[in-house]
């Protein structure tokens, strides 16, 4: 995540994003700069504007905890429902062998 930071920083900032100016923000904030993280990101970023990609991802990811909210109290339901069916299923299996 703190490559994403880092990124998100330089761009803030109007600085060219490349792996020395990302390895030089992770060193700056007292983190160990990991090349192939920072090569698989540069190579992920290839062709992206980051600008454009902030402006369009910016309301879904806002909407999203409002939505998430009842969905997980669903999961849960279903996953007490799903534990309850397995514990009868092992009751019935005990009664078999007594």
């Amino acid at each position: 995540m703190e490559y994403i930071y880092a990124t998100l920083m330089l761009d803030a900032l109007d600085k060219e994003v490349t792996e020395e100016n990302l390895k030089r923000i992770i060193e700056a904030a007292g983190g160990t700069p990991d090349e192939i993280q920072i090569k698989q990101l540069m190579a992920a970023l290839e062709g992206v504007d980051i600008k454009e990609a902030m402006k369009t991802a910016a309301v879904p990811v806002a909407a999203a905890p409002a939505a998430a909210a009842p969905e997980k109290k669903e999961a849960k339901k279903e996953e007490k429902e799903e534990e309850a069916k397995e514990e009868e299923a092992l009751e019935g299996l005990g009664a078999l062998f007594g």
